[in-house]
């Protein structure tokens, strides 16, 4: 028995040794060493843009959407560690959104940790959010795993606080998809400088998971499918061996490698997006190894929609996509490969075309 043996070939063999009643306690000891990580599962529910329409009305199906995810996540066996929501709680960061969404997923049986995402912070720049939640980033460490949670949705101070007549407006304008007047995300230099700090102190055999709304790279700007400063974000990320990057924003099934960096995007509870590639009038850099989704109807709300989970073994993350009108699909790391792979579409011949949306 090696010590660099991970939990699932561990307990692949001692199921076969309990027939005997000869599992010896060393090597319980090599498998949950102290200097191992140990295996977890998490899950992650991102994007449920609840928007108020007057009273105590919402709108019924992005409402339905949340409920569904926080009905499943408490049916998960084994049950997660704990739960992770990726941002856009609201629709238009108002108060009354925020409130339905955080009484929802306050029936969720697990620890929950929040990303804010761009709808709930250009309404009143995150206030309202941080006094419910607390810091809009921040880290913490589990079983072996340093995460680090950022908001990724800032932008340039002129775009912010001089160009526009109102707040709602200010809202409104980053509240849409395809937007001329929008801001191009970014992490900004305060909170770089502390992700610095923060990782300095973090062993570089750490695995470390980061935890954004907006995707760690760019894919197309014209969406804000981007991040401005994302390569100095990964710089910082760079000297580690193992590095995760999870973020929403997206709707839809999205992974990549760069250099040492794994991205997995997660699903929305409320509607799915095209892929940036399919609107041919302007360059996406949809990454190559991603196989898109078949989309059996684009117009269909609960189409492509839905939740994740993923399984932490040794530092590295298997993604399981749970699709409510789709086929599931797990994106795992490839240990020979190097990168995410889909496990059933990554052959070219078993893949099924997307389908066009524009």
């Amino acid at each position: 028995m090696k010590a660099s043996m991970d939990r699932r070939s561990f307990l692949k063999g001692a199921g076969t040794l309990a027939l005997g009643g000869l599992i010896p306690l060393n090597l319980i000891e090599v498998a949950f060493g102290k200097d191992n990580p140990q295996n977890f599962t998490f899950g992650y529910i991102s994007d449920s843009h609840l928007t108020h329409i007057k009273g105590t009305q919402f709108v019924r199906n992005w409402d339905h959407g949340l409920r569904r995810a926080v009905a499943e996540v408490n049916m998960m066996d084994p049950k997660p560690d704990f739960v992770v929501y990726g941002g856009d709680i609201a629709q238009l960061g108002k108060k009354e959104e925020i409130d339905h969404g955080l009484e929802m997923l306050s029936a969720i049986r697990n620890k929950m940790h929040y990303v804010m995402g761009e709808h709930d912070y250009y309404l009143d720049l995150g206030k309202y959010w941080e006094s419910q939640l607390g810091p809009q980033w921040y880290s913490f460490d589990h079983k072996g795993v340093h995460f680090v949670v950022l908001n990724s949705i800032l932008t340039y101070p002129d775009w912010t606080y001089k160009r526009w007549p109102s707040a709602r407006e200010r809202m409104h304008q980053m509240a849409r998809l395809d937007n001329p007047q929008g801001s191009p995300f970014m992490v900004g230099e305060a909170q770089r400088a502390w992700l610095q700090q923060d990782l300095a102190k973090v062993s570089k055999d750490t695995p470390i998971v980061v935890l954004s709304h907006s995707p760690l790279y760019k894919i197309y700007k014209g969406w804000n499918f981007w991040t401005e400063d994302a390569e100095q974000v990964q710089a910082l990320l760079q000297p580690f061996r193992k590095v995760t990057v999870i973020h929403g924003h997206v709707h839809q099934v999205l992974y990549n490698q760069i250099g040492n960096i794994s991205f997995y995007a997660v699903m929305s509870t409320a509607w799915p997006w095209p892929y940036a590639n399919t609107y041919t009038q302007a360059k996406s850099l949809v990454p190559k190894l991603t196989v898109p989704m078949n989309r059996a109807d684009p117009f269909h709300e609960r189409d492509a929609t839905g939740w994740t989970s993923f399984d932490l073994a040794n530092g590295h993350v298997d993604t399981h996509y749970q699709l409510w009108s789709n086929t599931d699909r797990t994106v795992a790391f490839n240990m020979r490969d190097g990168k995410p792979e889909d496990t059933v579409y990554q052959p070219e011949d078993q893949r099924i075309p997307p389908q066009t949306q524009y």
